[in-house]
């Protein structure tokens, strides 16, 4: 096959021999499956987005460091540099995320080298050694459907410890291999502790695979794994290898809005008395 423009540059640094056929193709990337010496692996290759996407990529960036602070501000104006700023924090924290899942033992394909702008990694195949089919293209039966639940499961407890949380986990991200379930595509990976909507996201993920995985094993879709994940988590009491039971119990009084209102307003008049002695302190200089 001609080889893509994004992979030539492999090519001529002798990173990869070949480019062998197109594995997928999405809006964020597209996917090749690559020669490099005696390995077959993926090449991802990340496509230019326009302004657009930025917008809906809000949500997931908060929270994240930016590198320096002139990239700060340039993200900040949406000058053509933040733009592009932007676009390179996108697909770094992929590469980053990747890394460090990796190490805290959560089933991802092992990264092999971030180059040119193209992530390199091992190609996750079936039992027959062919390229592995998502989680929603695959038929389970109940026991193989509670068996993936688990180690899922597993993972998104393990990502959550290192303050990390997929962000858009769903069967369509999940790859089966011949050992079990893999995550993949990670550049909207959330941060647990800086993102407002860190706990939305996680129900999200969990409770779609759980959704996925109750069409094969109904008795699933009783569970709550994500709200006491969670729970544990706010108490720092989340353990990598915590025991989860699924079991949750909600909190179903009704909230003190009056305590909450009085709360408000103590502490705009704290506010305003530390912003008149400042006033004050300032006038007297």
């Amino acid at each position: 096959m001609k080889t893509p423009s994004g992979l030539q540059p492999l090519i001529d640094d002798g990173v990869i021999d070949a480019v062998l056929r197109p594995l997928k193709s999405g809006k964020e990337a597209a996917v090749y499956v690559v020669s490099a010496g005696d390995e077959v692996l993926c090449a991802k290759v990340y496509k230019d987005m326009a302004q657009r996407s930025f917008q809906a990529r809000v949500q997931y960036q908060e929270g994240r460091k930016q590198r320096g602070s002139r990239q700060a501000r340039a993200v900040g104006k949406a000058s053509k540099f933040g733009r592009r700023q932007q676009e390179a924090e996108w697909k770094n924290a992929e590469v980053d995320a990747l890394y460090r899942l990796a190490d805290a033992g959560v089933c991802v394909p092992e990264p092999r080298g971030y180059f040119h702008g193209v992530l390199l990694m091992a190609l996750v195949t079936d039992a027959e050694g062919r390229s592995a089919p998502r989680l929603g293209e695959v038929a389970l039966t109940p026991a193989q459907a509670h068996v993936y639940h688990t180690a899922l499961i597993r993972d998104v407890v393990r990502m959550l410890c290192i303050g990390l949380i997929h962000g858009d986990l769903s069967e369509y991200n999940i790859l089966v291999s011949e050992s079990g379930p893999v995550l993949i595509d990670f550049p909207q990976v959330v941060s647990a502790a800086g993102n407002n909507a860190a706990r939305e996201m996680l129900l999200r993920d969990v409770h779609n695979v759980r959704d996925s995985l109750a069409r094969f094993a109904p008795e699933l879709a009783a569970s709550h794994f994500g709200e006491e994940m969670w729970a544990l988590y706010e108490q720092s009491a989340l353990k990598p290898d915590s025991e989860l039971s699924g079991h949750f119990v909600f909190d179903e009084g009704d909230a003190d809005v009056d305590a909450v209102m009085w709360s408000i307003r103590d502490a705009r008049e704290e506010a305003l008395i530390r912003q008149q002695g400042r006033e004050a302190a300032a006038e007297q200089d």
